[in-house]
């Protein structure tokens, strides 16, 4: 019987242990990914009429980056974006604007944004977020990637991707910055109901100095200069490698 008993709680042991060692590997597990919106859900849809000659379609993604989402959504219906260069563009590589500064210094109004590094890859039309060295900057820029950049993976948080007319991306001017730089003329929501892409000078941004064809002259459409203030950190995206 003693025998019996032995043998009993040695089996209870090896069961047991498996038991621990599976609670523990739950406690571990990775979360749950949130499902994508549709990439018909017009909510998260956001609209880019370029001055290179049509409408860039770019996908939302709050399932993995809600908070940059919901930042380029707001100056979106701000019209924040109306007007602004893409005021940093290499070849190969990425296209990178929404600064009304037009330098890489300039941002919204609005705190930075925590950073939402994620598992979306910085392939051929994602849209990410620009930022300075620390990694909670990002604001209101964003770059758009030409061509695959695996190595900025999980180090700038993408949120979006391009759906439709990337041939007007691929069009923006070279430079760094570009002498004639390609502008967004209109920056919508597709919930909100836009009109269809018009070509022609884009709409001034909310204080961004803007230069019209055949001007020569920026204007501060916003507000009056006032002192210059401490130059901030460049909001960036990587540089090339």
């Amino acid at each position: 019987m003693r025998f019996f008993a032995g043998m009993f709680a040695l089996l209870g042991c090896l069961v047991t242990v498996p038991a621990v060692a599976a609670q523990k590997n739950d406690v571990a597990a990775p979360a749950v990914r949130l499902t994508p919106p549709l990439t018909t859900d017009t909510q998260n849809l956001l609209l880019l009429d370029l001055s290179t000659g049509g409408r860039v379609t770019i996908w939302l993604r709050p399932d993995v980056a809600p908070l940059m989402v919901e930042r380029i959504k707001t100056l979106t219906r701000q019209h924040f974006y109306d007007g602004l260069a893409f005021h940093r563009v290499i070849d190969g590589f990425m296209a990178q604007g929404g600064d009304p500064k037009g330098d890489g210094t300039g941002g919204s109004t609005l705190p930075d944004v925590k950073a939402e590094f994620n598992y979306l890859p910085h392939v051929r039309g994602a849209v990410s977020a620009a930022r300075s060295d620390k990694e909670d900057s990002a604001n209101s820029q964003f770059f758009i990637v030409f061509q695959p950049r695996l190595s900025l993976d999980k180090k700038y948080t993408v949120f979006g991707r391009v759906l439709d007319g990337m041939q007007y991306v691929d069009a923006i001017e070279r430079g760094e910055p570009p002498a004639n730089p390609s502008r967004i003329v209109h920056a919508y929501i597709a919930a909100d109901n836009p009109p269809a892409y018009m070509a022609g000078p884009p709409a001034p941004a909310l204080g961004a100095p803007v230069t019209l064809p055949g001007t020569g002259s920026g204007t501060d459409v916003a507000k009056p200069k006032l002192a210059p203030a401490r130059k901030a950190p460049a909001k960036k995206a990587p540089a090339k490698k």
